[in-house]
């Protein structure tokens, strides 16, 4: 019998507060089970879900072959980039193919965007340092990288910064495949078995319903954690990010994950995935 209470991992981000505002609220029938809110960057998440140390968590999806032996996706819970997602931004124009050999400040290796980066310029095309999501702005700003790998909230604050896009890469993917660039989901622990699993995500997809549903309150909850945005900004990011691909997947969403790894492990950037789960309720 497993223990009813489960740790679950997420970015003290607005879409991710957003989307769990029901469970942390006690809005919704959590049928026993009882939830340890851990509130970790994604670049930590993703590691700690390597060493498999985490029941729930989100994840990048570029890391998911890299725990597909200790998790399944969770088919709600994901954040999609439907025609838009990280950005390359500079201090002054440019195209992208002046991106390469540039010094490229990225929010982590095991990101999406640095895939979707990755496989647009090439592998090894580009020099990166590592800088905290949340200061890539600033750091690009001041001189310290030529370019600036943005995610989150960062997309609707660069100009800001004085900082220039060069690249949507939500955008690029889009035209290149015709389907929506696949940058986190939700993936749990396989020991917990089937049954557990298919519960707990059933829980985890009424949060999210409840939240879409309550959506006001559900921003005014996420505000604790938008940084640089007003009510109207915050609402603006959720909804990019929290919408009926977080809900499902769907069957385009699961393709659109499935040609990303597959073109990821083509360019030898990440390792064969294999079959993907995808539990549902």
């Amino acid at each position: 019998m497993h223990s009813k209470h489960l740790t679950l991992g997420h970015s003290p981000d607005p879409d991710d507060a957003f989307m769990f505002y029901a469970l942390a609220q006690g809005k919704i029938d959590a049928k026993g089970w009882t939830f340890e809110h851990v509130l970790q960057d994604i670049q930590t998440l993703n590691e700690r879900a390597m060493r498999g140390e985490l029941d729930i968590t989100a994840i990048s999806i570029h890391a998911y072959p890299y725990v597909a032996d200790k998790y399944a996706l969770t088919a709600c819970g994901s954040s999609m980039g439907d025609g838009y997602g990280p950005m390359v931004v500079t201090r002054e124009p440019m195209t992208v193919a002046a991106l390469k050999g540039l010094k490229i400040a990225v929010p982590g290796e095991m990101t999406t965007a640095f895939l979707a980066l990755s496989l647009l310029l090439g592998k090894g095309a580009f020099e990166h340092v590592v800088v905290p999501f949340d200061q890539i702005l600033t750091y690009v700003a001041d001189s310290k990288a030529d370019a600036g790998l943005i995610i989150h909230e960062g997309q609707l604050t660069y100009q800001k910064h004085d900082l220039h896009k060069v690249v949507d890469l939500g955008e690029w993917w889009l035209g290149d495949t015709g389907l929506p660039l696949p940058l986190g989901g939700n993936c749990i622990r396989r020991a917990l078995g089937h049954e557990t699993m298919e519960e707990v995500t059933g829980i985890l997809k009424a949060s999210i319903q409840y939240s879409l549903e309550h959506r006001k309150a559900a921003v005014e909850h996420a505000l604790q954690y938008a940084r640089d945005m007003g009510t109207g900004l915050a609402d603006k990011f959720v909804g990019m990010y929290v919408n009926q691909w977080t809900i499902d997947y769907g069957e385009k969403g699961r393709e659109a994950i499935r040609l990303l790894l597959a073109r990821g492990h083509e360019a030898a950037l990440v390792p064969k995935v294999g079959e993907i789960d995808f539990v549902s309720e």
